[in-house]
């Protein structure tokens, strides 16, 4: 069973950035697709952004044009570039790939985001 282990996460004012890793125990990347998600309290975890294997990415509506997904040549670390954040973007930000559209592996721990108004 693949492992994933997020850092990057922290507090920053509203319009700073952040940028978060995701690292699997091994290199995945390039066969499945990889995702980041997150989840504010008290709400369901959402999906935010994905990234092919063919390195094609898509975001939710609330991130687009903020967010940037991304891989690294060995295709077992994926990244999140989050500009102009928002304190609607505070949540437990959360990596996994993706399987016939759904989360196959484990949860890891996530990497808090909070952003301060």
């Amino acid at each position: 069973q693949v492992q994933l282990v997020e850092s990057g996460g922290g507090l920053v004012q509203a319009g700073g950035s952040l940028r978060l890793s995701c690292v699997a125990s091994t290199s995945i990347f390039s066969i499945y697709v990889m995702s980041w998600y997150r989840q504010a309290p008290g709400k369901q975890r959402e999906l935010v952004a994905w990234i092919t294997r063919g390195d094609r990415t898509n975001y939710t509506d609330s991130v687009e044009g903020r967010f940037t997904i991304s891989t690294n040549n060995a295709k077992n670390t994926v990244f999140l570039q989050m500009n102009s954040l928002k304190p609607e973007d505070t949540a437990v930000y959360y990596c996994n790939v993706l399987v016939g559209g759904r989360p196959f592996a484990s949860w890891g721990q996530g990497t808090q985001v909070t952003v301060a108004s």
